[in-house]
């Protein structure tokens, strides 16, 4: 049985700050018909001349409807790295506390630990890019706070196992982070879905990679009400700006077209998967559920060099730990693709 409780895990001086209360804090109301004159804005319209809505309200809606939750378990961030970030200054005490990480995984949670002078015990995944349950649980201690799982797994590609996942939320008291980035390019339910059955589990995702708007910087965070009501207390007051909250808005309500060039993206996966097992010099293509595909080849270095001569720009994760030797080749449209089957088979 789980003995999770959030009052041990928030700081002691977030549980005692007091959050700034922004002007458009005070009032429930679309602004129609209201007149500001309460945050010093230039009064002449032009589309950004005021504040946005501190909470996002109208895109939460949406999302909230989308994802089944409740617009109070969702919070928004300039990018996941500043929801990301926010975890860390909510619920990890500097110098004290330590978070447990699963590499090979996404480099931003040590760059993270290490900001927020937080320790970073890494247990490296099995072979087959899984997590050695029995060992996490050996890492963990009193001050561990968060365990953070990239599913599918950035740069491997593959799905964690839900078996495992539920293990480690059913016996670790501090937050399960599920980082979900990648999740739209795979057949497996999120996690969002047991939000209500496991009171640590936080569930990140992003619009930077499915939905096309790397370039708004939007993060998505779902959790319990607690705890976003947390994260809201520590968040900058306008974190999103307006015109991110309209991209994002208008994006959202035409899933329609996300899931086109979904589509698109894991039918020319396919194709480029089949592609690199006719390549001599690739020696291994790991399974994936996102929108790239990681290959062990026999010199990843030279092939990177190799392929950037010919203006192709991809990722060398040799150095990652169980990664070395290999290339992470995100999927592009079918024009790119092309160009980089051309200059694989060139250097074959």
């Amino acid at each position: 049985m789980n003995n999770f409780n959030l009052q041990n895990i928030i700081r002691e001086n977030v549980k005692a700050m007091k959050a700034y209360s922004s002007a458009r804090d005070e009032y429930v109301s679309d602004g129609s018909k209201m007149i500001f004159l309460d945050a010093n804005e230039n009064p002449f319209e032009n589309g950004v001349n005021r504040y946005p809505d501190p909470l996002q309200r109208s895109l939460k809606a949406v999302l909230a409807e989308q994802k089944n939750v409740s617009p109070n378990q969702i919070l928004l961030g300039n990018g996941s790295d500043e929801v990301l970030d926010l975890l860390f200054r909510a619920f990890c005490e500097p110098k004290k506390d330590n978070i447990i990480t699963l590499p090979p995984t996404y480099g931003m949670y040590t760059v993270l630990s290490n900001l927020n002078e937080i320790e970073e015990r890494k247990v490296e995944l099995n072979s087959d890019f899984q997590p050695n349950v029995e060992a996490i649980l050996e890492a963990i201690d009193a001050n561990s706070k968060m365990l953070f799982i990239c599913s599918p797994n950035n740069p491997t590609g593959n799905l964690i196992a839900s078996g495992k996942i539920k293990t480690l939320l059913d016996n670790f008291s501090g937050l399960v982070v599920i980082d979900e980035a990648y999740i739209d390019f795979s057949n497996q339910q999120s996690w969002i879905s047991e939000l209500n059955n496991y009171p640590n589990l936080i569930v990140t995702q992003t619009l930077s990679k499915a939905y096309g708007l790397a370039g708004i910087r939007l993060g998505l965070c779902y959790a319990s009400a607690e705890i976003i009501s947390i994260l809201n207390k520590i968040k900058p007051p306008y974190n999103v700006n307006e015109l991110t909250q309209k991209r994002a808005l208008e994006r959202v309500s035409n899933l329609e077209a996300v899931t086109n060039e979904v589509n698109a993206v894991l039918k020319e996966r396919q194709i480029l998967i089949e592609a690199l097992k006719n390549i001599s010099f690739v020696e291994t293509i790991f399974p994936t559920e996102a929108n790239f595909v990681l290959a062990r080849v026999d010199d990843a270095t030279k092939r990177y060099n190799q392929l950037l001569e010919k203006g192709i720009v991809i990722r060398n994760r040799t150095t990652q730990p169980l990664c070395e030797n290999t290339l992470r080749f995100t999927v592009g449209i079918d024009a790119e693709n092309e160009v980089l089957i051309k200059a694989l088979k060139e250097l074959d």
